[in-house]
């Protein structure tokens, strides 16, 4: 019973393909297949100096530039406590300021990167700086020293994840 089962789909397959080689000449030629030869591979380039070179600029620039914006935003929040809304203000436009500066200097610094990739983390980082500092609610969220240590915490991480997989901020 088996090779008669097998003996018709066989023949099926036959027939199809019969069928399908009916004679007729095709005018698109299947196009031969090539092997792709062994193309012999450099090494990758060495990073590694510039990179470090590179990621000290990047933490000198987080951790010195930060503290800028930090004491501004404190101002802010001792400002928006006193009700003082002028001030409060004036606090706010000088660390979205000063937000907007360290993303510039970081994508300026990594823009002298030998690595491509970290060229891009960097300017990845420097956006989301800058839209961090155009981000009126994010401002506006800020309303005590409890609400900026809940907040930046986060904000610190995303702004910086890009060149962190590079560099050690």
């Amino acid at each position: 019973m088996r090779r008669a089962l097998l003996a018709v789909a066989l023949g099926g397959l036959l027939l199809t393909a019969a069928a399908c080689d009916s004679g007729a000449e095709s005018t698109d030629a299947a196009p031969a297949a090539t092997v792709p030869s062994a193309a012999p591979t450099s090494p990758a380039p060495d990073y590694t100096a510039n990179t470090k070179l590179v990621c000290g600029n990047v933490s000198a620039i987080f951790s010195d530039d930060m503290t800028g914006f930090h004491t501004e935003m404190g101002k802010m929040i001792a400002r928006k406590e006193a009700k003082e809304t002028a001030e409060a203000e004036q606090a706010e436009k000088a660390a979205r300021a000063q937000l907007k500066s360290v993303g510039a200097k970081i994508k300026k610094a990594t823009a002298a990167a030998q690595d491509p990739d970290l060229q891009t983390a960097g300017a990845a980082s420097a956006a989301k700086l800058a839209k961090s500092a155009a981000d009126a609610r994010f401002f506006d969220s800020i309303k005590t020293e409890k609400d900026l240590d809940g907040r930046i915490e986060a904000k610190l991480v995303d702004w910086m994840n890009p060149v962190t997989g590079f560099c050690a901020v």
